[in-house]
């Protein structure tokens, strides 16, 4: 990576480790709020290394991947200004197509599962990555490679979003000037994301534009008769164990798929949303928004 493109990442990432994170923490205690857990912020660092580590693995393969896509891009002649405004929109686009997929696609949830796998909900919890996106991740930037982006600023663009994406985890913003709450993922809207509540599941996928939501129809406002929940649907049996917080959404496919059904069946398992079973004996994000809108309705 380039040499000013590394201190651009610096100058954002070190003070959320060296200043936002232990002022969050002073300040929830102060108010004797205590949004952090020691054993949840000792999962979110250690699923955090592993993400890394994995990622390390395969950075070199994932640019090479993209370097090859580039051999056939458009040649896009673009001002700077141009070059990197649309390659922050067009990259901003893909994660928010990415971020749908992992929750409508159980096969994809069973890696995401883990970033919304904490009941608190802090800065740290945005450093609680999902361990296995490194192996797909890059190929919903081959599109960008085609288009004439240069591999090595893809992977900054992506970069320098994600670190966005950590400053939006936090409680102590409530929100934010109206325009603001309009285009840009605020900390009010992903509090919405990472919430348990029927109806804000799978609700704002959006990294840094909270205007994809808005034009997909996969956006919610924060309620303030409905304070989030953070966490699952269904709470973690052994939730800080170093392996079941990673595996279990994978053993309870394997489960599944050991039932007598179908091979069409075992297929829904893998590919339909998380939720789904083939005798309706669980229930879909879907559903459960449904339910919770006709209960609203009948009061």
């Amino acid at each position: 990576m380039k040499e000013w493109q590394n201190q651009v990442l610096l100058l954002f990432s070190i003070p959320i480790y060296a200043v936002l994170i232990p002022l969050e923490i002073i300040l929830s205690n102060y108010r004797h709020r205590k949004f952090y857990g020691w054993k949840e912020t000792a999962m979110n660092v250690y699923l955090n290394l592993l993400n890394a580590g994995i990622d390390l693995l395969l950075r070199g393969f994932a640019l090479a991947v993209l370097i090859f896509a580039s051999q056939y891009a458009l040649n896009l002649h673009l001002s700077p200004v141009w070059y990197w405004g649309l390659l922050f929109i067009c990259e901003d686009f893909l994660f928010w197509l990415e971020h749908y997929v992992d929750h409508s696609v159980r096969l994809f949830w069973a890696v995401h599962v883990t970033h919304h796998s904490s009941e608190e909900y802090n800065l740290s919890t945005g450093f609680r990555s999902s361990v296995f996106m490194p192996f797909y991740r890059y190929m919903y930037f081959i599109p960008l490679a085609l288009l004439g982006f240069a591999p090595i600023d893809i992977l900054f663009m992506y970069a320098l979003t994600q670190t966005y994406g950590i400053l939006v985890h936090t409680q102590a913003i409530k929100k934010l000037p109206r325009w603001i709450e309009y285009i840009f993922v605020t900390p009010s809207h992903h509090r919405v994301h990472h919430a348990s509540n029927a109806p804000y599941l799978d609700k704002n996928m959006g990294m840094a534009l909270i205007i994809w939501d808005r034009m997909f129809g996969t956006f919610a406002a924060e309620m303030p008769e409905e304070p989030p929940r953070y966490g699952l649907t269904t709470p973690l049996d052994n939730a800080h164990h170093p392996v079941n917080i990673v595996l279990h959404e994978w053993k309870s496919i394997g489960k599944d798929l050991k039932q007598k059904i179908s091979w069409k069946q075992k297929l829904g398992y893998l590919f339909q949303p998380p939720g789904w079973s083939h005798d309706g004996s669980k229930k879909t994000s879907r559903q459960l928004r449904a339910e919770w809108k006709k209960n609203m309705q009948g009061r």
